[in-house]
């Protein structure tokens, strides 16, 4: 058995360093989520509001009529594009579970601590950033197809963002992980 722990050694290292930070991470998250926790008030997190308040930013420089609305009992907010209510921004919308895996699969396959650091940093802006992008083209394509709803929200844009954040693991792993440089333990 002490063979087989030599051995895979560095998987078994791998997995620590993702569960150790996917669940720190995780943990902070929800106390975080947890000061909105309210069941007699439905209050959208900080964040969330934020990045609703970016997607209408972006909705009216692309020279579209957008407009949002707390939603009277979910923790939401409505959004309308053209006065017409095509998507509501919940926290499973602002991508922060995704940084947390990205951040975690990061950490797992090390590299130098500062590269890792500024990695994981530059990671969630573009995966931040990319998360906008996404909320503002599929509330454009929910306006001119509301049939195509389940297939736009379900598949295709999830199918972006995951694309995304695996481009970056790629990116992390072949080139700036100590994996990459060959000095993995």
């Amino acid at each position: 058995m002490k063979t087989y722990f030599r051995q895979y050694r560095p998987f078994f290292i791998f997995l620590f360093r993702f569960f150790a930070v996917y669940a720190g991470l995780t943990l902070i998250y929800k106390l975080y989520l947890k000061q909105f926790d309210n069941l007699l008030v439905f209050e959208v997190d900080d964040f969330t509001a934020a990045l609703a308040n970016q997607v209408q930013y972006v909705l009216g420089l692309l020279n579209y009529k957008c407009s949002l609305m707390v939603h009277d009992n979910q923790a939401s907010i409505k959004l309308f594009l053209e006065d017409q209510y095509v998507a509501r921004i919940v926290e499973g919308c602002n991508a922060l579970s995704v940084m947390i895996l990205f951040a975690a699969f990061v950490v797992a396959f090390t590299g130098k601590w500062i590269r890792t650091f500024v990695f994981i940093i530059l990671g969630c802006v573009i995966i931040h950033l990319l998360n906008i992008l996404r909320i503002v083209l599929l509330s454009i394509a929910l306006l001119n197809y509301p049939e195509q709803e389940n297939l736009l929200h379900g598949v295709v844009f999830p199918l972006f963002i995951y694309g995304v954040v695996f481009g970056l693991w790629v990116v992390w792993v072949n080139k700036y992980s100590n994996y990459a440089s060959g000095t993995a333990h």
